[in-house]
């Protein structure tokens, strides 16, 4: 069976959906971090330079995932930054010394993410550098919510329920990069490729199964859910049971570009057709398998 996709509206700064003319595998892919329009508001409150905040970016991941709609499979894209909005969290996981007056009680200030710095608007990029130069409001921070957080899920969540309507099951995939380990850091044996399925609950092991077997018969090293076992995306569509199945999948960035630069390497074209390759192959999976249980 064929899905037809009906692109929603949205800003030009929010997301951009690249859907195929008929959706014909029960796929949807999303790239949630490597957008690079950044606002002038938010470039002009950091103390950081446009390329130092280019180190949160998952680099390139959507033109590594471009080729699913020739597939029939959609991507859903963000435009804006990591850095300024990380849809890949909860929609108020915020840090209260960000901000110059209180938060209301239903902010999770307590996840480790927050801790980190990495909460829904991140106080520090991935190296671990302060973003802004002074404190937020709190209206700030519902603003960018409301504006790009929010649109971004509901046109999500609509492939998602489009796909499952569709086919009977739907096989979301959500496409990352990650960084080499620092100079002394204790991995640094990191592998290719990471797959995280949150320890089995977010979706059928023919789906992980299948794709690992796949990219370790192409020579990548891959592991299962470490050190990423998938995030906010992850643990809140994977709904096994439901026919809803969600895989976080990190590919090393070492791979594909030159992480100094943030320049592309000749072999981000023969990613880019693993990675089709890949998205083929997971939506041949048996039906019988992700049906919902």
């Amino acid at each position: 069976m064929d899905a037809h996709i009906d692109a929603p509206t949205e800003p030009d700064d929010t997301f951009e959906i690249l859907a195929p003319s008929r959706q014909t595998r029960p796929l949807v892919l999303a790239s949630p971090h490597s957008g690079t329009r950044y606002p002038a508001a938010f470039l002009a409150s950091s103390k950081l330079d446009p390329r130092a905040l280019r180190k949160s970016e998952d680099c390139f991941v959507d033109e590594i995932f471009a080729g699913s709609p020739a597939l029939g499979v959609p991507l859903i894209r963000a435009l804006f930054p990591r850095a300024f909005l990380d849809v890949n969290r909860e929609a108020y996981e915020l840090d209260p010394d960000m901000f110059a007056d209180s938060l209301p009680a239903y902010v999770n200030s307590r996840s480790p993410r927050v801790a980190a710095g990495l909460g829904t608007i991140a106080r520090v990029v991935a190296n671990g550098e302060e973003i802004y130069r002074g404190k937020l409001r709190f209206a700030e921070a519902r603003e960018r919510v409301n504006r790009y957080y929010f649109p971004y899920h509901d046109a999500l969540r609509r492939l998602v329920d489009a796909t499952r309507t569709a086919f009977g099951h739907a096989v979301l995939v959500d496409c990352h990069s990650m960084p080499s380990p620092a100079e002394g850091e204790r991995n640094r044996n990191r592998p290719d490729i990471v797959l995280g399925d949150c320890f089995g609950n977010a979706c059928a092991p023919a789906v992980v199964d299948g794709a690992e077997r796949f990219l370790r018969g192409l020579g990548y090293s891959v592991n299962r859910n470490s050190p990423y076992a998938g995030g906010y995306t992850t643990r809140h569509y994977g709904r096994p049971r439901q026919g809803v199945h969600t895989l976080q999948i990190e590919i090393a960035r070492n791979l594909y570009m030159n992480e100094a630069t943030l320049e592309r390497l000749p072999y981000l074209d023969v990613l880019a057709r693993h990675m089709a390759e890949l998205v083929a192959t997971l939506g041949e999976l048996p039906p019988t398998a992700l049906a919902p249980r």
